[in-house]
Formats: C-alpha cells, sequence, structure tokens
C-alpha cells in the first residue's frame, strides 16, 4: 500500500474518532489517560489544564503514544498507533477554533490562561487491524 493510501487511511480514522488514549511517561513508567483530540494535518490537539500533572511529565519526557479507534466489540475495528513528540501549545487560534462550551466545567473561555492544548507531532502512525490484514507503518516527515 502507497505512503499516501496509508495518510489517507490514517486521517480518516483520525478525523472519526474524537476519543482516544494518550500514554506518556511519569517516574519513567508509562502512563495512559483518555482524552479528546483534535488533528490538523495529522498533528494531534487535546485541550488540558497548564497547571496539570501532564504538562509537568511532557516537559521532562516529550515522547508520547496515541490511540485512537477500535470501538466496536474490537473484531473488525481499523485503529492507529501514533508515536511522536508532544509539547504544550498555548496558540490562542487553536483555543478559539477548538472551543467547546462542555470546556466551562474547566475553564472560563478560550481566553483562560490555564486552557492549553498538548500537540502531539507523529513521527510514526501505525495502521492495525485492517480487514485483517498485518499492521501497516509510515513515517511522517
Amino acid at each position: 500500500m502507497s505512503q499516501e493510501e496509508l495518510k489517507r487511511q490514517a486521517m480518516e480514522i483520525i478525523s472519526s474518532h474524537r476519543t482516544g488514549i494518550l500514554a506518556n511517561v511519569e517516574n519513567n513508567r508509562p502512563h495512559a489517560r483518555y482524552m479528546t483530540f483534535y488533528n490538523k494535518d495529522l498533528n494531534l490537539y487535546t485541550p488540558t489544564k497548564l497547571d496539570t500533572e501532564k504538562t509537568d511529565e511532557i516537559e521532562k519526557n516529550p515522547a508520547a503514544s496515541v490511540l485512537l479507534g477500535y470501538e466496536d466489540k474490537g473484531l473488525s475495528d481499523r485503529y492507529i498507533e501514533v508515536s511522536g513528540t508532544s509539547r504544550i501549545n498555548q496558540s490562542q487560534t487553536l483555543k478559539e477554533e477548538f472551543w467547546d462550551d462542555s470546556f466551562t466545567k474547566w475553564f472560563t473561555g478560550p481566553d483562560d490562561p490555564n486552557y492549553v492544548f498538548l500537540e502531539i507531532e507523529p513521527a510514526i502512525i501505525r495502521i492495525l487491524n485492517n480487514e485483517g490484514g498485518p499492521p501497516q507503518e509510515f513515517q511522517v516527515f
């Protein structure tokens, strides 16, 4: 399968799944949690508070992995695994673009200085459980 076809499939999976698992490193151990994801050109963005352990973990070790997809009994769902580097993104443009009124549980609005995004820049994306075939992998440049 061509790299372009793999990228198209990855974008399809990312675009149709908002909830996934973010794993990063805490005290030299994996730490995974469910998060809500948004995407732009394969980069993933998840809202969080600036003053959380996630931001501390990422500052110490930016390695991150995200799983998206795999929602129906797990028998035939395609899903992706994104391995990459994470960083804190405080872009006001992103904060306004992805703002959702449900965020008022945690933030006063898109101008809240504690409202930030973790940005995951993928290095490798794997598509798994794709019609029973073996995992397909491509590098993102």
